[in-house]
């Protein structure tokens, strides 16, 4: 590591003016001559360590905690019809239905079961009939249970005193 040195050949005045030459008074050398930057100098830089801070998590507001809770939970419904109307029709495509007809055909067999289509029974309206059904009752369910928890969250952090948590600064 090369040192960067910079020669000065005038006296340096001190910041605070003239020093004083009493008794008790700290004595200010004057530089004169090489003088070592600061960027020079051979002290170890040493990254700077995040802050720290030390919280507790004493009260969740009930009305923020309902309003977010509804609006994910009709996500999560509208995930739960599409994604169940999307295996249905890979089933439909893949064949499933006539192959569980054909096997219930050939393993019952007679007249009474040759009309028989499993489609009637298990159709997509009645499946994305019952599963928007579903879909709607869990929105009630998530939103009034995580609402609950809320409430019930206060009431044990007002006698334990909350969660503590640490949070720290990126680096």
């Amino acid at each position: 590591m090369t040192e960067r040195v910079e020669e000065t050949t005038a006296v340096r005045p001190p910041v605070d003016g003239p020093p004083s030459s009493g008794p008790g008074s700290p004595s200010r050398p004057i530089a004169s001559g090489p003088v070592v930057t600061p960027a020079a100098s051979n002290t170890v830089v040493r990254p700077r360590t995040p802050r720290r801070a030390r919280l507790r998590l004493t009260r969740i507001d009930p009305w923020s905690v309902m309003k977010t809770s509804f609006l994910l939970s009709i996500a999560f419904a509208v995930v739960t019809v599409v994604s169940v109307a999307m295996v249905w029709q890979v089933l439909g495509a893949a064949g499933v239905w006539d192959s569980i007809n054909s096997t219930i055909q050939e393993s019952i067999g007679g007249e009474d079961v040759a009309g028989f289509r499993i489609e009637d029974y298990v159709g997509t309206s009645r499946v994305l009939g019952f599963t928007m059904l579903v879909a709607a009752i869990d929105v009630v369910l998530i939103t009034a249970a995580s609402t609950l928890i809320a409430f019930l969250y206060n009431m044990s952090a007002a006698l334990l005193g909350g969660i503590e948590i640490t949070l720290a600064e990126d680096a």
